[in-house]
């Protein structure tokens, strides 16, 4: 395992829109003009949209993190992943013949400190005996919420693998991450002391029906 030291990106955002696109296309990191529904596009539109709900749990982090210090690890943990996301994004909106080899990407490095925080703040939680369903606490649903995304995510890039040539690590990354989520998603609520919510099959409509006859 060693450490690589990425390129710092070179961009100048001076205008927000260009008319470019206003005819359903866009452009790839090497120029490509391609459909904006073109699966390369919604593979790396989905990574987008993770990092953003990325960023909205680590504000929910942060607003906790006053009152709880433990949380700030969460708030670190989730700030690191959201550089991460961007560099998969910066790859995936590059065709793989014009990758550079400095450019910002996810590595086995990422992954592994990933399995790491997985294994580590999972050792302390009580052993699941059923499905678990999102909520209990905001924070909680938010990373249910961004652990669906990024399975999503995943998905799509699988999906863009069979047609072009992808990163292998990514999708990696995706999965992993994606587990991540749902240990980070109990370990908010172990920390906090709310209680999950267990998945009771017969709490469904049909269920209590049943009972109540």
């Amino acid at each position: 395992m060693f450490s690589v030291k990425f390129d710092d990106p070179r961009v100048a955002i001076n205008r927000v829109y260009t008319r470019r696109g206003d005819q359903g296309e866009t452009g790839l990191a090497g120029g490509q003009r391609v459909p904006k529904d073109a699966v390369r596009i919604e593979a790396y539109g989905t990574v987008d949209e993770l990092n953003a709900f990325i960023g909205v749990a680590r504000e929910t982090a942060a607003e906790l993190a006053s009152r709880h210090p433990a949380m700030a690890e969460m708030v670190a943990i989730l700030r690191r992943v959201q550089h991460e996301l961007f560099n998969a994004g910066s790859i995936l909106a590059t065709l793989a013949e014009d990758v550079h080899p400095r450019q910002a990407r996810v590595t086995d490095t990422e992954i592994a400190q990933l399995e790491a925080e997985i294994d580590r703040m999972n050792e302390g939680l009580p052993a699941l005996r059923s499905f678990v369903l999102p909520g209990g606490c905001r924070l909680n649903a938010e990373l249910h919420v961004c652990r669906t995304v990024c399975r999503r995510a995943e998905r799509i890039c699988v999906t863009l693998a069979r047609e072009q040539e992808v990163e292998g690590a990514i999708v990696r990354y995706l999965n992993r991450l994606s587990d991540a989520l749902f240990v980070w998603s109990r370990w908010v609520s172990h920390t906090l002391g709310v209680a999950e919510i267990l998945w009771e099959p017969n709490r469904a409509a049909s269920g209590q029906r049943e009972n109540q006859s």
